[in-house]
């Protein structure tokens, strides 16, 4: 399966993958902290939630639930902070969404 494949692979660089999500983590909040209104918001959310979705990996794995918990919370925080960089009302959300779920329904069924 490839989500065996992918989870050894993460397993056996974890220590690389890892550090890789915390400098990302680092980039993105001194990019802000640096530019201030000048940051490019919907960049800096979309590296942040990359970062937590390898941080939350990797604590899977790991099997640390207080990391898990923390950074799947970020994932959930970096898409409402993409929604709001990208000026998406909570309207157009649930319409997106409504009509994700009725065509991944229909493939389903």
């Amino acid at each position: 399966m490839l989500i065996n494949t992918l989870n050894s692979f993460v397993f056996k660089y974890i220590r690389f993958i890892e550090m890789l999500g915390v400098l990302m983590r680092i980039f993105s909040f001194s990019l802000v902290s640096w530019m201030g209104p000048e940051s490019p918001f919907l960049f800096v959310w979309a590296f942040n939630t990359t970062d937590a979705v390898i941080l939350s990996w990797c604590s899977i794995l790991k099997k640390d639930s207080a990391y898990t918990l923390l950074n799947v919370f970020w994932i959930m925080v970096g898409i409402v902070g993409m929604l709001r960089a990208g000026q998406i009302s909570l309207a157009d959300f649930k319409s997106v969404g409504l009509h994700f779920i009725t065509q991944v329904m229909a493939l389903v069924s």
